[in-house]
């Protein structure tokens, strides 16, 4: 059960030893990943004041679905320097202690809000991407579909990418402000969610809807709760552990400590 407040630990060391004992216990845990899981990977957050991808831009106008039908020079603009990152970001060890813990029966699916396909460069698997991924990208007009990886040259130009079948400008395949969220991942990420007793989440805010209401439906079933995060979030209260840490030094420690 988790607790009615935050809960209190003398330190880190102490907090990582609590976690490792909830994922021994734990007969099904479930992750929940951000933006905050890929930062040592050196791809920026999205709400830090001065770093954040959404420090110097206003996120209704370049990332929106609207704002891409009205602009979509715009739209690659902004995008331009975070595929460059993307290409270049690599797993760090965060994303590898997430693939340890899977292989080790500790963890089962993982939902990630990130779109960068780290995690499974890593090798983990049973990855659920609720914010959609870079891997392809499509046509709104004729839905053809492409990979991206054939489109990133043309975006690194400077231009912006068309159709080969009918010259309209291709999205890649992440959901945009005002898009829903892909509807059969967000079904398998809310079933990996109820059958889950544990949910470890991590580098997250919390805060992005609907997306940040699903470890609720563990919660809300007597689930546990495994937080680790800079900053608060709506969650705090709820969570049986809650460690402020880097993520890519805490979850190897919490492997080593599976280890042990």
């Amino acid at each position: 059960m988790h607790p009615s407040s935050s809960p209190t630990h003398s330190s880190v060391e102490d907090a990582v030893s609590a976690a490792v004992q909830l994922l021994r216990r734990a007969r099904r845990v479930v992750a929940l990943t951000g933006a905050g899981l890929s930062v040592p990977s050196g791809i920026p957050d999205f709400r830090s004041p001065t770093s954040g991808i959404w420090a110097h831009h206003d996120p209704e106008v370049v990332a929106s679905i609207d704002g891409f039908r009205r602009s979509p020079e715009t739209f690659y603009q902004w995008l331009q320097p975070l595929v460059r990152t993307m290409q270049e970001a690599q797993p760090n060890p965060a994303h590898k202690a997430m693939t340890r813990l899977q292989e080790m029966g500790h963890l089962h699916e993982i939902v990630t809000q990130n779109i960068d396909g780290l995690h499974e460069a890593a090798g983990s698997y049973n990855v659920l991407p609720v914010h959609g991924h870079t891997q392809t990208a499509s046509c709104l007009d004729c839905s053809s579909r492409v990979k991206t990886e054939l489109l990133w040259p043309t975006v690194l130009s400077g231009q912006v990418p068309r159709c080969n079948k009918c010259e309209s400008p291709l999205k890649p395949d992440v959901v945009l402000f005002g898009e829903l969220l892909p509807l059969a991942v967000l079904h398998r990420a809310k079933r990996a969610m109820d059958a889950a007793d544990v949910v470890l989440a991590v580098g997250s805010s919390l805060v992005v809807y609907p997306a940040a209401s699903l470890p609720q439906r563990s919660l809300s079933q007597g689930g546990s709760m495994i937080l680790i995060t800079l900053g608060e979030t709506p969650y705090d209260k709820d969570a049986d552990v809650k460690i402020e840490a880097d993520v890519a030094d805490i979850l190897p420690r919490i492997v080593e400590g599976l280890n042990s």
